[in-house]
């Protein structure tokens, strides 16, 4: 699977646009990769609850969890179904809000130099084939596609909010995700 960004938008991915975005600071481009899951409600696959939330159009009647996040305002970039469908929210060349309080490599406020991506799914859920193959050809397209970034500068979301987020969690496979994007694991 070959993908290739153009303005900001995954040209094979299908497009649901979030409010929830704005632009980013001045002299602010992309350089960190951002893997987060989600799955709404907890622990559930499939419909279209992920991407009600992220465009503002949740039903909070439809589930008891939706009252705990009924005033969350959030984003990311792009999703990864567990079939390995694409959908992105906001271009690339904004600042989506996915990372929250968050700090890397001496910086804070990640959401204005990263992109974020979720994986449809939970820390414990394997995640599949199709979602491995996917994250690849678009993490493959955005170090095409946007210079500054780098296989070697990805992060999970509890890298960057350690002792406030978790994810991809433990079922996320690091050492098979890097090495399809070309980084050698160096041996213990």
């Amino acid at each position: 699977m070959s993908l290739v960004v153009q303005d900001g938008w995954l040209k094979d991915a299908r497009r649901a646009t979030s409010p929830n975005f704005e632009a980013r600071p001045d002299g602010c481009e992309p350089e960190l990769l951002v893997i987060h899951n989600i799955s709404l409600p907890p622990g559930e696959f499939g419909g279209h609850c992920i991407e009600e939330f992220f465009c503002n159009r949740l039903d909070w009647d439809a589930h008891p969890f939706f009252e705990e996040i009924r005033d969350v305002r959030v984003s990311a970039h792009l999703l990864i179904r567990r079939d390995g469908e694409l959908i992105q929210f906001v271009s690339f060349d904004d600042r989506a809000w996915h990372a929250g309080q968050s700090h890397y490599a001496g910086r804070d406020n990640c959401n204005d130099f990263s992109i974020g991506i979720e994986l449809e799914g939970t820390d414990v859920a394997a995640y599949t084939e199709h979602q491995y193959q996917a994250l690849q050809a678009v993490s493959l397209a955005l170090f095409a596609a946007y210079p500054k970034m780098a296989p070697t500068r990805v992060a999970g979301h509890a890298d960057i909010a350690p002792g406030r987020k978790t994810d991809p969690g433990e079922a996320f496979d690091w050492a098979r995700y890097r090495r399809t994007i070309g980084v050698q694991e160096v041996p213990a």
